[in-house]
């Protein structure tokens, strides 16, 4: 295999065949994540570039196309030996450690790697040679990573993120919505998932957004679903005076393929939200115990909404003490409104199925 180099002076090695990045956990944070993906590619054409992530979001990173391989961990059946094992035998000459957890340290320092870039983050220093200084509280996701990246001094020259349905997941979309009779409509999707349940707006509340945006616009409503929500969104629909309609189970890239076909997208902060804004939707997040300017949906055409003047916004609590009164004190006259504002500064374009 040619030798990949950088294109411009770096802190890695000059014979750099294989690289290895590391991201584990939460769907949402290996998709933003895969900002970096592209631009490594770019600096190292030649070279193996593999992935090591976790089973709920190894789809994400599979059908990058700036992607070699995808190493999956799996930490219910998965010894901590055998991972190290697993990375150590394919012999990397770089690795980036986008996680930096005591286990992903661990994998890295033990990698076999000359070149280990991660972030200063406690004790976890030994285990880099490139040591970067996490800004997770002042900037973005998407920087926090690409932070990595110039620390290891690999030009940033793609800021995009975006998600590679295949022909298959687009079909599958395209076939919903004609059984549906949904061809043509404007659609709507509301996602009421969130990883924790501060971040999760009520069901009653969504209810009649939803049926506020069909009968004000005209619009039809999308329930898309995650494992364990159908009976959630079941109840979010028996509760909505307009109609609305459940796609079946889907996959992460066929949920991408479904977001492709919605100009615009309601959601809590969660994973669905961010693939919703990689594919091409107008995102509104909701947002209260975490914070839009830091983990906000990605890129142009998007709008976050809050229930501004609590002190407490921002906290990252997954237990609230209070009551939750970020979320049960958010009104759907003010969330109505965001969206409202967001319909009118974005164009109502639906992409090609």
């Amino acid at each position: 295999m040619p030798i990949a180099t950088v294109v411009r002076h770096s802190t890695l090695p000059a014979e750099t065949r294989r690289i290895l990045v590391i991201k584990l956990r939460a769907v949402g944070d290996v998709l933003l994540s895969t900002i970096v993906l592209q631009n490594i590619r770019k600096a190292f054409p030649a070279a193996v570039l593999d992935v090591l992530t976790e089973t709920p979001s190894a789809d994400i990173v599979r059908s990058h196309p700036a992607v070699s391989e995808v190493l999956v961990y799996d930490r219910h059946a998965m010894s901590g030996l055998e991972l190290i094992r697993m990375v150590r035998r394919r012999r990397y000459d770089v690795v980036f450690d986008l996680f930096g957890n005591p286990r992903t340290a661990l994998v890295t320092r033990l990698s076999g790697a000359k070149a280990r870039i991660g972030y200063r983050f406690r004790w976890r220093t030994y285990a880099y040679t490139t040591i970067v200084e996490p800004r997770g509280g002042d900037v973005h996701n998407t920087q926090f990573n690409l932070d990595a990246l110039e620390a290891a001094g690999i030009p940033v020259t793609d800021r995009s993120i975006r998600m590679y349905p295949s022909e298959n997941d687009r079909r599958m979309a395209s076939q919903f919505l004609q059984s549906a009779g949904l061809e043509g409509k404007t659609l709507v999707a509301i996602n009421i998932g969130g990883g924790w349940y501060t971040k999760r707006w009520p069901l009653d509340r969504f209810a009649a957004l939803a049926d506020r945006i069909s009968a004000e616009l005209g619009w039809h409503i999308v329930l898309p679903w995650g494992p364990g929500q159908l009976d959630e969104v079941e109840q979010l629909r028996g509760r909505m005076r307009e109609p609305a309609t459940l796609p079946p189970a889907t996959t992460l890239l066929q949920l991408a393929a479904l977001f492709e076909r919605c100009p615009y997208v309601v959601s809590n902060d969660s994973g669905p939200m961010h693939i919703a804004a990689a594919s091409g939707a107008h995102v509104l997040g909701i947002y209260g115990p975490t914070r839009p300017e830091l983990q906000g949906p990605y890129g142009p055409g998007h709008a976050t909404i809050r229930r501004e003047g609590l002190d407490c916004l921002g906290c990252n609590l997954t237990k609230c003490p209070i009551g939750n009164i970020c979320m049960t004190e958010l009104s759907v006259d003010t969330v109505f409104e965001a969206f409202h504002r967001l319909v009118h500064s974005t164009p109502q374009t639906i992409a090609a199925g």
